[in-house]
């Protein structure tokens, strides 16, 4: 049986994920560096073709990335959040169904879909709960334009 404190722990490490998910998609990227992963986070989007970095170096790969010219809309949809905790520290593995919307070369849009999954670290810190590593694990990718190397 879960205590009080591992179900409270467990709801709002839930609530994290889905925060993340909510920032990326409105572009408050910024956020993340506070409301997200701990200063010293490391992030390896690389499965999807992504950086692989600290906070910074992150950020700026995902305001260079995930831009409205680019990518007139996205989803981060997470599902089948598996957490455990044990006390200041956590792991977890969620699942990310990840349409995208991108604009092509030509002046038409595309809707790309992603599956895939990230494989966290959690440490509780003086503001909550964050990620303190995050990995992309791809899982599948449809109607990606051959530029795209997914």
């Amino acid at each position: 049986m879960l205590s009080q404190q591992e179900l409270s722990d467990r709801l709002e490490i839930q609530d994290l994920v889905f925060h993340y998910a909510d920032l990326v998609d409105s572009r408050q990227l910024e956020r993340l560096r506070s409301d997200v992963f701990t200063g010293d986070a490391h992030i390896d989007y690389s499965a999807m073709g992504g950086s692989v970095g600290n906070v910074d170096e992150t950020l700026a790969f995902l305001k260079a990335s995930l831009t409205e010219e680019l990518f007139p809309a996205s989803q981060h949809l997470n599902a089948n959040v598996q957490v455990s905790v044990g006390g200041d520290s956590g792991t977890g593995r969620v699942m990310c169904f990840n349409p995208m919307v991108m604009a092509m070369p030509d002046g038409n849009r595309q809707t790309i879909l992603m599956g895939l999954w990230y494989v966290d670290e959690y440490r509780r810190t003086p503001a909550g709960w964050r990620i303190s590593r995050r990995e992309e694990v791809k899982s599948w990718v449809f109607n990606a334009p051959d530029f795209m190397d997914l």
